[in-house]
């Protein structure tokens, strides 16, 4: 089971080693809110033609931003439990949380406090050196916590992982360094605190600049974002954009996408390519340039818009 809209590593994933993808709907109404209503539905329904044996939740999400209350962490959990599902939970932007009143719980803090049988559950959880607030792409590395998995299980997951290439040495170190950053006392941990909360600070100040100025385009709607990287804004197409697309071999998103790409030079991902509910548009966008050149960004997007539904009018 795979959030809708997703990260395409899983479905990619899914397809290389012959895997069935089980979508459930995130709630676009509810801030890209997960409802156990949802999964118990997609469960039933994929249960009529295949054995469900594994959860994906993207914690903080991406593409869509969103930030998991501590209750729906709880019932997530109990729901993986009460269906003997193994909880793979994706929390590589755990340190990235701006809205005001959210906060990140991992899975494997939830899932102890619970106890009982719900803390039994077997789960992984996936940290990344190239996300968060780190973003040392060049330096590839992570790694995945296991949680009660089964001891024969684990042992012959270790035996495939070490026929594998690892992450060059520079990347080991980077690892190392994310996963045990400096303590209070420690000579480089005053001008870590002081980096950290720098870019921290300025990616929530990027959070409110794109969400604000997609809101305030016509045919926009954009959901706060209230943590890791992204922005999933929905917007509506005119009939005869529709059509252009379709006359042009393309989906209707990709189609306003390469017109951005081609006129502007802006990048963003159709939703398409990420899942999205029928009959709706998106697109992934990132908060990451710099706050002058990302508000240059959205004028140079508004007046494309401006243009482009002039033209599909």
């Amino acid at each position: 089971m795979i959030p809708i809209p997703q990260y395409p590593l899983y479905s990619a994933s899914l397809a290389e080693y012959g895997l069935q993808q089980v979508g459930y709907y995130l709630d676009e109404s509810t801030n890209w809110g997960l409802s156990i209503e949802e999964l118990e539905r997609s469960l039933k329904e994929a249960q009529k033609t295949c054995n469900v044996r594994a959860l994906v939740v993207i914690n903080p999400g991406n593409p869509t931003g969103q930030v998991l209350t501590r209750a729906n962490i709880e019932d997530i959990i109990k729901f993986a439990q009460r269906h003997s599902l193994f909880l793979l939970a994706d929390e590589v932007y755990q340190d990235n949380v701006y809205a005001e009143g959210s906060q990140f719980f991992s899975f494997k803090k939830v899932l102890r406090e619970l106890g009982g049988a719900a803390g039994a559950l077997e789960l992984a959880s996936f940290m990344s050196v190239s996300k968060g607030y780190m973003g040392e792409c060049g330096l590839r590395g992570g790694w995945v916590e296991l949680v009660n998995l089964q001891p024969d299980v684990q042992q012959n997951l270790f035996k495939c992982i070490s026929a594998m290439l690892c992450p060059t040495v520079l990347g080991q170190a980077v690892v190392d360094c994310v996963a045990k950053p400096p303590a209070k006392g420690e000579p480089s941990y005053d001008l870590w605190i002081k980096e950290k909360t720098a870019v921290l600070g300025s990616l929530n100040q990027r959070a409110k600049m794109i969400a604000e100025a997609f809101n305030n385009m016509q045919g926009f709607k954009c959901n706060v974002v209230q943590g890791a990287m992204y922005a999933f804004p929905s917007f509506s197409l005119s009939a005869r954009a529709v059509e252009a697309a379709r006359a042009a071999g393309q989906a209707p998103d990709a189609y306003y996408a390469a017109r951005l790409l081609e006129d502007t030079g802006i990048c963003v991902v159709p939703g398409s390519g990420f899942g999205q509910a029928p009959g709706t548009y998106h697109f992934r966008t990132t908060i990451l340039p710099q706050p002058a050149l990302l508000q240059e960004m959205l004028a140079i997007f508004k007046d494309f818009h401006e243009k482009f539904t002039r033209e599909h009018a």
